[in-house]
């Protein structure tokens, strides 16, 4: 792969990773309630989650989803609950949801955030289509092992880059401390989103099922 293909894919990567979407949600979810760490936390392993989707879709699984609207719509409803889930999370700790310093993160906050980190963009089937079409250009017959496993290692670390500096320059910037002054509200506003995406997400892929 020459370096005028690969800053083509890095920039459609780029692109990509910074459009907003529930992924954004999520990880600034995170950082509000676990400081910085668990912003990372949830950055890093959601780069994770994106890598292997790249892995498996290079494997094939995109063909597969394109091909099965169902299995699709099923990924869909998935995505959706788990989003419900998160906004229910968001509320019950509402009254609790002052970030500790990065010095008192403990393990399980850690943890959890990374979860949700991964699972987001892990529950998320249209990242599978996305790379697809993303990936059709770069593919070929003949590629060997080490240029699809750099196309793998760009996707994922270009993602999980963009969400580790939307992080750092939120802490950097003070504006993260705007946001814990009124963290009560922020934690509903982020709720209701995630609601709102729920809903969107499963009356599609209910569409698509009945």
């Amino acid at each position: 792969m020459t370096l005028e293909v690969w800053l083509s894919l890095a920039l459609l990567c780029v692109l990509g990773a910074m459009t907003p979407g529930p992924s954004l949600a999520v990880v600034l979810g995170s950082m509000l309630r676990g400081g910085r760490g668990a912003g990372l936390a949830a950055a890093l392993a959601h780069g994770l989650a994106v890598g292997l989707y790249a892995l498996l879709t290079v494997a094939g699984l995109a063909a597969l989803l394109t091909t099965s609207p169902k299995l699709f719509a099923l990924l869909q409803l998935a995505a959706a609950g788990y989003l419900v889930f998160l906004a229910s999370d968001a509320l019950r700790q509402r009254a609790a949801m002052t970030p500790p310093t990065d010095s008192t993160i403990s393990g399980d906050r850690l943890a959890m955030a990374a979860r949700n980190g991964f699972m987001i963009a892990f529950l998320n089937p249209k990242l599978a289509v996305f790379m697809l079409a993303l990936f059709a250009p770069f593919i070929t017959t003949d590629q060997g092992l080490g240029a699809k496993a750099l196309l793998v290692l760009t996707i994922g670390g270009i993602d999980a880059l963009w969400y580790t500096t939307v992080v750092l320059v939120l802490v950097r910037s003070g504006l993260l401390l705007a946001l814990e002054r009124h963290i009560v509200y922020v934690g509903r506003i982020y709720a209701a989103l995630l609601l709102a995406l729920a809903v969107f997400v499963a009356s599609r892929a209910v569409a698509t099922l009945v």
